[in-house]
């Protein structure tokens, strides 16, 4: 008995639970397991009064601990897989404040369970899921990507814990939705990307270039394609008979760098072969023209940039190439193979008119006049970078509204699923994912997420609302993940409450499968993430007691808003 954990009986496949929670821990009786003499419980300081819990736990939710415990007897401890948290939720009682799992005190007699707390959710209707997918201002679709949410989810917040003038923050801000949707509605929309394709995305949004000066600059590639077409249709030709046999590793096949302003006699880098296969030999050589002249550095040429993004590749003739779908790039190998099994020629596309197209769909609405700002950098020390970018513009240091979703745990790779876009941009999409460290297991994750919201303390006005998106992931590449579900709890126990914040509580938001961008996996569609929870965090006292009044605020979904229909 002294060797390790007393084993469950061979007989017991269920056993019934009665429980009391203490500080987000259960201490339940070792009897009703089988596992040895019970006594009464004492009542233990603070210890919330709750109702006893009656439910089933079968074997297989119990996982053996990984050594012998402390102590000696019938004392053990184990955990019970979180996917049974909804069902131990007590009745009618309000969750305890979480606290360290080592300050959990229980009576000898019982077992340690950890699962993830029971926090209170908040009136808020998911209303959003009722609006059009394109909802919001049309700068929003300018490129699709992935683990994105609508934008009517950002409106859902933004005008219901912030008023015009006041500064909302995204430190993950990825395609921009936050900061694009906050200008929109007068507000500061400031966003940060450590990824470079999605800084362009967001930079692009809430600062983009007037109307007429995104055309006329058009206007002037056009020309310049006139003057040396020729040269650069040479170019397109040989790049394309020496991917025939693979990478374009030849010499003469070439081609300048990106933002370099060079012609096309520059030999600068090779060319993936799968790049050379997904293009029309015209419509290539006007990409390659483009890529080459668009300095990203400029606003007006960022822009321009990004929205040639959203229409490299899509299943429509508003797209340069057909052999992939608009929504991520598929893996360089399945191009090649699919082009070698199929036979694929990309019809012509003339790049100008697709450009021109995709301009007219953007400047439907005019853009905001509320400019933000877009940040490249870890989130970690946002806040710092942020005040300090505000301050250079003479505008509020203090933000009141935080509305973000951190990185899904493990699921994606941004740069490998936008691969051509990242070679459009002149960046190395391997670089990107190396940068990004997307493969986190969950306490490493809590670790960062600590960092980031202790990095934000300094930009957030008293009575700031924190919005995180935290989605649970149950598989990773088609494997069972573990310390995917409940992470929102996790993080509010283990990230958010050391830091100093204060539990509003929680909206939960099952996702679709037809509603996400990886519709088109099939029955993978929308499996590694089937809810969001939405963790609602003041910054203090005074912005719980502010998030938890504005949680019943009706919110208006009328597009644009009727002082901006008059504009």
């Amino acid at each position: 008995m002294g060797t390790g954990p007393p084993r469950l009986p061979e007989a017991a496949t269920a056993v019934n639970v009665s429980a009391v929670e203490t500080y987000g821990r259960w201490a339940v009786p070792l009897d009703s397991l089988g596992l040895g003499p019970s006594v009464p419980p004492r009542r233990l300081p603070d210890q919330p009064q709750v109702s006893p819990i009656g439910g089933q736990i079968s074997r297989a939710m119990l996982r053996a601990p990984a050594g012998p415990p402390a102590g000696s007897g019938h004392r053990t401890t184990g955990r019970i897989a979180s996917s049974v948290a909804p069902r131990l939720a007590p009745a009618g009682a309000m969750p305890s404040r979480a606290m360290p799992s080592a300050s959990v005190l229980r009576s000898p007699d019982q077992l340690d369970l950890e699962l993830p707390l029971g926090l209170p959710e908040l009136p808020i209707p998911t209303d959003w899921k009722d609006q059009q997918r394109l909802w919001g201002h049309s700068l929003h679709p300018m490129c699709s990507y992935l683990a994105s949410f609508p934008a009517a989810l950002a409106h859902a917040f933004i005008a219901r814990w912030s008023r015009p003038g006041d500064v909302v923050l995204d430190p993950f801000s990825g395609r921009g939705t936050t900061p694009l949707q906050a200008c929109a509605e007068g507000r500061v929309g400031v966003g940060n990307d450590l990824n470079p394709f999605a800084h362009l995305l967001t930079a692009s949004k809430v600062d983009p270039a007037p109307p007429a000066a995104a055309r006329t600059r058009l206007a002037a590639l056009r020309l310049g394609w006139a003057r040396n077409g020729a040269g650069w249709t040479e170019l397109a030709g040989r790049v394309q008979a020496a991917s025939a046999d693979g990478p374009v590793e030849a010499h003469d096949a070439r081609v300048p760098v990106a933002g370099s302003g060079a012609g096309p006699d520059a030999r600068d880098e090779p060319v993936l072969a799968e790049v050379a296969l997904a293009f029309h030999p015209r419509t290539l050589a006007q990409v390659l023209f483009i890529r080459s002249m668009l300095r990203l550095e400029e606003p007006v040429d960022r822009f321009l940039a990004a929205a040639v993004t959203g229409i490299l590749h899509g299943k429509s003739r508003s797209y340069l190439s057909e052999i992939m779908p608009n929504t991520f790039s598929m893996a360089p190998r399945y191009v090649r193979d699919f082009a070698a099994r199929t036979g694929f020629q990309s019809p012509e596309r003339d790049v100008f008119t697709c450009i021109d197209a995709k301009l007219d769909r953007l400047y439907r609405e005019p853009p905001p006049t509320t400019r933000g700002i877009a940040l490249l950098g870890d989130a970690r020390d946002f806040g710092a970078r942020a005040k300090a970018a505000l301050g250079e513009r003479s505008l509020p240091d203090r933000a009141r509204l935080v509305v973000t979703s951190p990185p899904y745990l493990r699921v994606v790779k941004y740069g490998y699923y936008n691969w051509l876009r990242t070679w459009f941009l002149g960046e190395d999409s391997r670089a990107i994912d190396a940068a990004l460290d997307d493969a986190h297991h969950r306490e490493p994750y809590l670790a960062f997420m600590r960092d980031v919201l202790a990095g934000l303390r300094q930009i957030l006005a008293e009575d700031a609302v924190l919005v995180l998106v935290v989605g649970d992931v149950e598989l990773d590449r088609g494997r069972p993940i573990r310390g995917g579900f409940g992470l929102a709890e996790r993080v509010w126990e283990t990230a958010a409450e050391p830091e100093g914040y204060a539990l509003a509580g929680l909206v939960v938001d099952p996702i679709a499968s037809h509603r996400k961008m990886t519709k088109l996996w099939g029955d993978e569609a929308g499996r590694a993430t089937k809810t969001d929870r939405i963790l609602i965090l003041g910054a203090s006292p005074t912005g719980r007691r502010r998030a938890l009044a504005g949680a019943a605020t009706p919110i208006s979904w009328d597009w644009p808003p009727r002082g901006l229909r008059s504009l």
